[in-house]
């Protein structure tokens, strides 16, 4: 760690810091921004003013270095997730027009690149007004890789939000700026919380930790039993196998249990949402809204009294 970088970010003024962690799930983490939106206005300030660290994985990483890289409001974060820009990421595949057979990734992410690039420009991780962590996993090494601004501050954010967001299936495999090869990080910790967490621990030393955590929807749908049983890989494919794996629990019940009234979680089922990470329908991006508004009816108040504003 650059030491430099490392002691540029500490506030003796403020003892406590609030880290702001954003779970992957593609499209649905539209929820988020419209809930933190609604944050934004009941308190009068922008995310980036509110919260100290910013830490995310796949879609929720993309959201973590727009808000501490471009200093982006929840208004900006709307336009960044438009019809439009999602029709740019997510092209015409070869998946749709083969059946059951993918040989090769879903989609081939030149778009989601080109749009990347639009907004981060040549900007390194280095740069970001606030520390931010992204996560990923290197497929050469067989080990998580978290992507930060203190760490791997040159890094570009161009790589770093096209590795943390490369979902299997859905987009190919990134190498980096140093030459690494990543794949989504949600494989390993969709909610990066306990690693906001332990990160926000080394930048702020002697402070308090306070983490509000925003998940993508937890899809409650039942899977047949004795059905799953006969199935083979396509089977589980076409049965979000990936969108299972990364719905696990244990990271927020493990958080919950470690840092106790300094965490807070806000997610709930999909209900209606479908479970898909890549559905930009109309209808279905109306029904991710609706369900970040439910969870400010849920949620709001408490997380105003959590954060203080």
């Amino acid at each position: 760690m650059d030491i430099r970088r490392f002691f540029k970010y500490l506030t003796p003024s403020k003892k406590t810091k609030f880290i702001l962690s954003l779970d992957g799930g593609g499209v649905r983490a539209i929820a988020a921004i419209v809930f933190l939106k609604q944050l934004e206005i009941a308190s009068g300030k922008k995310i980036f003013d509110i919260f100290d660290f910013f830490i995310g994985t796949s879609a929720g990483g993309i959201n973590a270095l727009n808000i501490a890289g471009l200093e982006a409001s929840c208004f900006e974060l709307e336009k960044f997730w438009s019809k439009d820009n999602l029709s740019k990421t997510m092209t015409k595949s070869f998946w749709d027009n083969a059946s059951f057979l993918q040989t090769k990734p879903k989609y081939d992410g030149k778009g989601k690149r080109e749009l990347l690039l639009e907004y981060f420009k040549d900007q390194s991780l280095g740069e970001a007004k606030k520390p931010v962590a992204v996560l990923a996993y290197d497929v050469e090494k067989r080990k998580p890789r978290l992507l930060s601004s203190y760490e791997s501050p040159g890094i570009k954010m161009v790589s770093a939000a096209s590795a943390t967001s490369a979902a299997p299936i859905y987009y190919s495999t990134q190498e980096i700026d140093d030459g690494s090869w990543l794949i989504d990080g949600g494989i390993v910790a969709n909610n990066p919380s306990l690693l906001g967490y332990s990160e926000a621990k080394k930048v702020f030393p002697g402070c308090e930790i306070k983490v509000l955590s925003i998940g993508t929807g937890i899809n409650r749908r039942k899977i047949n039993g004795p059905n799953s049983s006969k199935w083979g890989a396509i089977s589980w494919l076409r049965h979000d196998i990936l969108g299972i794996m990364l719905e696990s629990s244990v990271f927020d019940e493990i958080a919950s249990d470690l840092m106790g009234n300094s965490y807070f979680r806000v997610n709930s089922s999909t209900g209606l949402v479908n479970r898909r990470m890549d559905d930009a329908s109309d209808i279905n991006l109306e029904r991710i809204h609706l369900m970040g508004m439910d969870w400010w009816s849920e949620f709001g108040e408490e997380v105003n009294e959590f954060l203080n504003v």
